[in-house]
């Protein structure tokens, strides 16, 4: 398990052919990685990855070709969030994030609002129904408020869901998310709860 708040960056240095996946290099100093052993969990742009491999500074991870199919930034080289696995006890300062990605949404815009930055985000509508003002979202792999949510209709472009966010300076400045611009992909992962909720209603009010 996780919790959205990214402890560094690190930097995918190589990536090699794996049958159908990948297997990818990802430099990492400030992680702190001394007691990394191999299969432990590390989340990497919000994608919960096992360890297959560490030296001093680096680390490796084999991505399937399923995993590569559901998310997006894990297949080409560039400073990606990572976050180790929290341990029990710890404090949860964003919100319960599993590291499994729910689906890819696309960068609409990224502008300079004050100090801080308008982030706006259009999701597959499959997700439109765990996504709630005021409620949280992790991007690629941040935890984030949802500020204002809005269901566009397909025109010249599919139906999404459309969610913005305020990034403030601190999370620009230690986030990845600083080099995204519209166009890009990103890893979503809807709140727990709400999913849980989403499945529980129905049979609650069946009676």
């Amino acid at each position: 398990m996780f919790t959205g708040i990214v402890q560094t960056t690190g930097r995918i240095v190589a990536v090699e052919p794996l049958g159908f996946g990948r297997r990818l290099t990802i430099e990492a100093p400030a992680l702190g990685l001394d007691d990394v052993q191999v299969g432990d969990s590390i989340a990497v742009n919000g994608a919960c990855m096992t360890v297959t491999g560490r030296q001093a500074e680096r680390f490796s991870i084999d991505v399937s070709a399923e995993s590569l199919s559901k998310t997006a930034g894990l297949d080409t080289m560039g400073e990606v969030n990572l976050e180790r696995a929290m341990r029990v006890g710890e404090r949860l300062d964003g919100h319960i994030v599993s590291g499994h990605v729910d689906g890819t949404g696309t960068i609409h815009a990224m502008e300079p609002v004050g100090e801080s930055w308008s982030f706006v985000v259009d999701a597959p509508m499959d997700l439109a129904r765990y996504l709630a003002y005021k409620g949280s979202v992790a991007v690629n792999g941040v935890s984030l408020t949802i500020n204002r949510v809005e269901d566009v209709a397909a025109g010249t472009a599919p139906a999404c869901c459309r969610i913005w966010i305020n990034l403030i300076p601190h999370t620009i400045e230690v986030t990845a998310l600083r080099n995204l611009r519209p166009g890009d992909r990103v890893n979503l992962e809807v709140d727990m709860i709400a999913r849980y909720l989403e499945r529980m209603l129905p049979a609650a009010l069946r009676g």
